[in-house]
């Protein structure tokens, strides 16, 4: 194994239960090769089969340092050779069918008949790759379900071990030696450090929405720790060989700050992408939009293209016109076919107004847009308004942790309409009384011309129980706008990656807070796009908590611990400002 993992913390991998049902239909292990017909339904609720595909699976796989690992292939019947789709994650390769996975589509509103049930977790569904001649690839990682070894959780372990399928893959007679990377979340954020590997026959990538570095994208966004989140996906590392599995939650407790080799391991380094890749994001996946924009600003690649859609990634990855513009992608590249791909512009975006008329697939060289430009809205105490120019004299305000309210907002009303695109960040000067340190949560809202603070689902589904979750929650199927956090203590600027418009933290120290220190918070948000109408008011809010809530339904969110009294500081030689990349 690589050697880092001398560095990880193993607890015992949870049980895989093999019994057809938990993790699919097609569960069962069985190394065999068989014809799934067209027309047939792998399960109840799920599309027919448009094609013959030819099964290969649990297919032995040997790893550089002799593990083996198990994976399922699809083929079209030809004698043609194919490039292949890999799904690289350790959600299960046969788990389309199962259970959590039919009820988590069906409470999204997207049910499940729109896919094969072929379909490993947020993957390329084979039924549909296979009929336009390509081979899908669904590995088990190191570790799960049969596949020996111990289980890992992002970084250079999984990325070498992709590296030997690709390079396994390439040698099939099958294969036309090129291969592909695709999917969402997992699937994104694994291609990321598996292409920054540079494997010889990776041809190029398409990551949907994923994080690129595991300490400041999700272990500790803003240096508030969130244990949550990572235990609900360490879930799935089961394991049917006794095997062990990293425990990422156990490293945070030993491993609090980013600057050793454990964290740094868990950051890819992308710019050592040199191929090309289709990049897809949003702005209102609080788990993977941070990542996913910087990657796009930091990846080596000079054949890259960027879509900012309006959805959530599930949603998005799935929709027919979203795979149809795919297919281009890799037809153009994996089979060679001149179709025009290169001629797609290199960015294209959303304008969100959170009131039914959303932009989408506006053109632009650049995000953000050439055009857009930095405005300082200067908070104001005196008058709780955002203002172009700061007040002469500063005022303090408070809000206290523990009572009522518990955050303090400012805001601005529109004339006429006006355009945000590109990254906001606000710069507080603040001090806390009766403790030593303070998470700072802002939310940069949309309110209408009555008052109304506004939002906007992202997937199908807008019942009572998704209102129910997303209301103070679920973040991610709900957008409420641009928003950000961070640990006082934890501010230190990161002096090469940091830049006036994006701030970028070093995790490397802890600067605790004395009595009557007053210190300057430069807090990153996520990127926007919106338009405010005339009439429309523009709130930002200041807050001891996480006002937007959770990531996903049934997890509780991040840690915080805030006591005291909060003092923001405005105006004078402490003038607070929230940042704006406004269209002029």
């Amino acid at each position: 194994m690589n050697k880092i993992t001398e560095k990880m913390v193993f607890t015992p991998a949870f049980e895989y239960i093999d019994n057809g049902i938990e993790h699919g239909v097609l569960s069962p292990f069985a190394t065999k090769e068989t014809i799934l017909k067209k027309g047939e339904q792998i399960a109840p609720g799920f599309k027919a089969l448009d094609c013959d595909i030819r099964y290969l699976k649990d297919i032995p796989v040997k790893m550089r340092d002799g593990v083996t690992i198990y994976t399922d292939i699809f083929l079209p019947i030809t004698v043609e050779k194919v490039p292949v789709l890999i799904a690289w994650s350790p959600y299960g390769k046969s788990a389309g069918t199962a259970p959590r996975y039919i009820n988590l589509f069906n409470m999204l509103g997207m049910g499940n008949g729109w896919n094969s049930g072929l379909t490993k977790f947020e993957a390329p569904d084979p039924a549909y790759w296979v009929q336009y001649g390509y081979a899908v690839c669904n590995p088990d990682a190191r570790g799960i379900a049969h596949s020996e070894g111990d289980i890992t959780m992002i970084g250079s372990q999984e990325a070498e071990d992709c590296y030997d399928l690709i390079e396994w893959l390439a040698e099939q007679d099958w294969s036309n030696q090129k291969t592909a990377l695709s999917g969402t979340s997992y699937l994104a954020f694994s291609q990321w450090f598996i292409a920054a590997g540079q494997p010889p026959h990776l041809t190029c990538i398409s990551p949907t929405e994923g994080l690129q570095d595991a300490y400041r994208d999700l272990a500790y966004i803003g240096g508030i720790p969130d244990p949550n989140f990572i235990q609900r996906l360490q879930v799935n590392h089961v394991s049917a060989s006794g095997a062990r599995r990293e425990d990422m939650v156990a490293e945070m407790e030993t491993h609090p700050l980013a600057n050793c080799d454990l964290w740094e391991d868990k950051i890819a380094d992308v710019s050592r992408i040199t191929i090309p890749a289709y990049i897809v994001a949003s702005y209102s996946n609080t788990l993977h939009t941070m990542g996913t924009f910087r990657s796009w600003r930091s990846i080596g690649s000079t054949e890259k293209w960027l879509r900012i859609h309006d959805s959530q990634e599930w949603p998005d990855y799935y929709n027919p016109e979203s795979t149809e513009e795919l297919r281009r992608f890799f037809d153009h590249y994996l089979m060679g076919k001149q179709n025009g791909w290169e001629k797609t512009p290199q960015v294209r975006y959303s304008l969100l107004d959170l009131q039914g008329n959303n932009q989408t697939g506006l053109v632009t060289a650049t995000f953000p847009p050439k055009e857009s430009e930095m405005l300082r809205y200067y908070m104001s105490g005196r008058t709780r308004t955002l203002q172009l120019t700061a007040d002469a004299e500063e005022l303090p305000l408070r809000y206290f942790p523990e009572a009522l309210p518990c955050r303090v907002s400012f805001q601005t009303t529109f004339e006429k309409d006006t355009t945000f695109i590109g990254y906001p960040k606000v710069k507080l000067f603040m001090e806390v009384e009766n403790a030593n340190d303070m998470d700072v949560f802002v939310w940069v809202q949309k309110i209408d011309k009555l008052g109304n603070v506004l939002s906007e689902f992202v997937v199908p589904n807008r019942n009572a129980a998704l209102q129910d979750f997303t209301q103070d929650g679920a973040s991610a199927l709900r957008y409420k706008g641009p928003s950000g956090r961070l640990r006082a203590s934890y501010r230190h600027l990161d002096p090469f990656l940091s830049t006036d418009d994006v701030p970028a933290y070093s995790f490397d120290r802890v600067e605790k807070l004395g009595a009557g220190e007053i210190v300057a918070l430069e807090i990153v948000l996520s990127p926007i796009g919106m338009i405010y109408y005339a009439g429309d008011t523009l709130r930002v809010m200041i807050s001891s908590k996480d006002e937007i809530g959770s990531i996903m339904p049934g997890t509780p969110g991040c840690i915080s611990n805030n006591k005291g009294t909060h003092i923001l500081h405005t105006g004078g030689q402490y003038a607070s400002y929230l940042q704006m990349p406004i269209i002029r």
